[in-house]
């Protein structure tokens, strides 16, 4: 049975970061994807984020993280904030990449 999202229920897969972290990706590739995502020579799918220094390579492919694109996880960032609460995401500088 192929792992799925606690939250919403929709088919994801596992990769091991180069920080030694897990990050559930969706499972198809993405063009609009951060993460690229390859198999290493044990099988284990592994991703990192590319960069001007390491671009994507010919074995890897772009995905989006799962945590992007959960739709049980969009529900819970639009509830309202209770009464004197300010959402610090919605007044931080976007930074130009």
């Amino acid at each position: 049975m192929a792992p799925q999202c606690p939250d919403c229920h929709k088919p994801i897969r596992w990769t091991r970061t180069e920080a030694g972290r897990n990050l559930a990706i969706d499972p198809d590739p993405d063009p609009t994807g951060n993460a690229a995502v390859w198999r290493d020579g044990n099988g284990t799918l592994r991703s990192r984020r590319p960069t001007a220094d390491l671009p994507l390579t010919g074995w890897e492919r772009l995905h989006l993280p799962h945590i992007a694109t959960c739709p049980a996880r969009q529900e819970q960032t639009a509830l309202p904030l209770p009464a004197g609460v300010t959402r610090l995401s919605d007044h931080r500088r976007k930074k130009n990449r």
